[in-house]
């Protein structure tokens, strides 16, 4: 089958599409991956067609950049109608199958439609209300049964209002009649529209009040090539004392870099541990005076996190992941969106220290809360046994080759089993 794989936004909500890819390319099929330029690279070495998308997440907010109010969802907003047109010329080339992301499934509905091509959720984020845990993108914070589930279904409304905009401009651009995107999703309820989701149950067990056609598949780890390594230098640094600690936010706090650098060094010597500072979108640096702190760029969390201490991060959905996978305590410092959520799941699952808002990050005690936060992750055998333990049972996990069972189900059923996916 030609497979086209859509994903959108930051380099956490794009790259485990890469590993998803290859193994779906493994298993016969023909895949694109159609994103960000930003990305190519990565996809590329995948051994995937790149189909590029416009807009730049680090300039729109889309990735979790500063602002709020208006001003961000302008912004995103902007961003999403430039998303659309992009994914439709991306969609020109044909395929007999879309798999849509998160970001790019109320973009890619229309486009489904339009060329009547079938297509499959595939998110990083679970969605859909349930009464068993709050919407992601809500904070985290548990409100009950039913304020969950209806909490779940707000958040889905205001996901609605943020695409009626794009949506409507895509439907005219296709030629299709008008509609608004809560119409649409509505219709893909009511088929019972399939989406699996790239996360461990052991972080959110598939909730018993979910439809059919909900599935908790376990996590999508990004491509790695076997003869990826860790820079030199990494590896002298990591030869020449004991395990360091990780401080990388990803996406996040864009222009805080020295601040958070300055910040990072002076916790971790608090702590009288060395650390590792990854730049990421902030620029995060720890400056040349430093010792016992390394600076670097990207690095493969696979091979990284595994040596470490414990990480300090922004709590993404892959950064998440990376930290449980290699069995090391983290100390969640959520920024927005979907990162409250996981760090509270973490924390729940005794593989982290309590999460520490960003926003902390400025108070008056910033220092002497982020070093007593690292020495309890380093320190604490509890939180390292209970990481260890995760590690093991996410071992054991085949997020990706569930998907790939999934689309051989679909292509083995011939035109009506693909039709009904809508």
């Amino acid at each position: 089958m030609r497979i086209l794989i859509t994903a959108a936004g930051s380099r956490g909500d794009v790259v485990p599409y890469t590993g998803l890819g290859a193994r779906l390319r493994t298993a016969g099929h023909e895949v694109a991956l159609a994103t960000h330029e930003a990305y190519a690279v990565p996809v590329r070495a995948a051994g995937l067609e790149f189909r590029p998308l416009p807009a730049d997440p680090r300039t729109t907010g889309a990735g979790g950049g500063a602002g709020s109010g208006r001003g961000l969802m302008a912004r995103a907003a902007a961003f999403l109608a430039e998303l659309g047109d992009g994914l439709a010329d991306a969609a020109a080339p044909g395929a007999d199958l879309m798999l849509l992301s998160t970001t790019t499934a109320p973009l890619g509905w229309q486009l489904a439609e339009a060329t009547g091509t079938p297509s499959l959720g595939t998110y990083l984020q679970p969605t859909h209300p349930t009464r068993e845990f709050p919407p992601a993108m809500g904070g985290g914070r548990p409100l009950g049964r039913w304020g969950n589930r209806l909490a779940g279904a707000a958040a889905l409304k205001v996901v609605d209002r943020l695409y009626a905009g794009p949506v409507r401009a895509l439907r005219a651009r296709l030629g299709l009649p008008p509609v608004s995107v809560s119409a649409v999703r509505a219709r893909k309820e009511a088929a019972r529209w399939p989406v699996l989701h790239g996360v461990s149950p052991l972080l959110v067990p598939r909730p018993g009040d979910w439809r059919p056609g909900l599935e908790v598949t376990g996590t999508w780890w990004p491509y790695a090539a076997p003869d990826d390594r860790l820079p030199p230098a990494v590896e002298d640094f990591l030869a020449a004392g004991p395990p360091p600690v990780f401080v990388g936010f990803g996406s996040m706090a864009a222009g805080e870099g020295a601040r958070l650098g300055e910040l990072a060094v002076r916790a971790l010597r608090r702590a009288g541990v060395r650390g590792i500072l990854q730049a990421g979108w902030a620029g995060l640096a720890a400056g040349e005076q430093a010792d016992g702190v390394l600076s670097v760029g990207d690095v493969p969390h696979a091979l990284l996190f595994p040596r470490l201490a414990a990480v300090v991060h922004h709590c993404g959905a892959g950064t998440t992941a990376a930290a449980l996978r290699a069995g090391v305590p983290t100390v969640p410092v959520p920024v927005t969106a979907d990162q409250p959520f996981w760090a509270t799941r973490l924390t729940a699952l005794g593989a982290a220290t309590a999460p520490l808002p960003f926003k902390a990050l400025a108070g008056t005690d910033a220092e002497n809360r982020l070093a007593a936060a690292v020495e309890r992750a380093v320190r604490d055998t509890g939180l390292r046994d209970r990481a260890r333990d995760a590690a093991a049972r996410l071992a054991t996990e085949d997020g990706a080759g569930q998907v790939v069972r999934a689309v051989a189900c679909i292509a083995d059923g011939g035109p009506a089993r693909i039709a009904a996916l809508g």
